[in-house]
């Protein structure tokens, strides 16, 4: 079995993204029994939609999790839909800026999260790892990359889906005022237990309450 892991370069003057971090350290372990194989996407509209699609066809993944920085939410933030909308409030790596326009013309408003993510959510707090539910994954490359995933899935019967993570102490370090972080060790941590979670087969547990987290850029 495989898994895809993808994460992000960093953007918006960053000098690192813990998205890719994550990511990166988790290349080539194995969780429950599957491969995890690693993938940085750029930042830019234009062109993560190709590095995913490129990586989906060369790994054959069993399980793809995207990750993503939401700089200013505390936690480990479990989105559960994908909206056909780009609307950037700053620019992308390469200078774009597109505002109010689709992500794809001729597809859904929007797609679920194909991750059991109650299952996650109650599994990452069971371990001590701050975790929500999230109904908005913005409108920057996060949320582009998070709907061309489902879009390329739909009916293929692989679970896909995205997971937001805090800053890191560094850069909340240099951020006036100070927003939320939470240490790479950790943040690896919940996606290795997340990771396992999706691969269990658990459906969602009855929990109440969606846990809504703060929307991102």
């Amino acid at each position: 079995m495989n898994i895809l892991l993808t994460g992000f370069e960093p953007f918006g003057g960053e000098a690192i993204n813990p998205s890719w971090e994550v990511a990166r350290s988790l290349h080539n372990q194995v969780i429950a029994g599957a491969t995890v194989h690693s993938r940085c996407l750029p930042t830019v509209f234009g062109e993560a939609p190709r590095v995913l699609a490129e990586a989906i066809s060369v790994v054959r993944p069993d399980l793809v999790l995207a990750l993503g920085l939401a700089s200013g939410r505390a936690d480990v933030s479990i989105e559960r839909v994908a909206v056909n909308l780009i609307d950037a409030r700053i620019a992308d790596n390469a200078g774009a800026r597109p505002r109010d326009v689709p992500v794809r013309a001729d597809a859904p408003a929007a797609y679920f999260s194909t991750l059991p993510v109650k299952a996650l959510l109650h599994g990452l707090r069971a371990a001590g790892h701050p975790a929500s539910l999230s109904l908005s994954a913005g409108a920057f490359v996060c949320n582009q990359v998070f709907f061309e995933l489902q879009h390329h899935l739909a009916g293929r019967g692989v679970k896909s889906g995205f997971i937001h993570l805090p800053a890191l102490p560094e850069q909340a370090a240099r951020t006036v005022p100070t927003v939320p972080s939470m240490g790479l060790g950790a943040q690896i941590d919940a996606v290795r237990l997340a990771l396992a979670i999706a691969l269990s087969g658990d459906e969602d547990p009855a929990l109440a309450g969606t846990d809504e987290g703060s929307p991102t850029s």
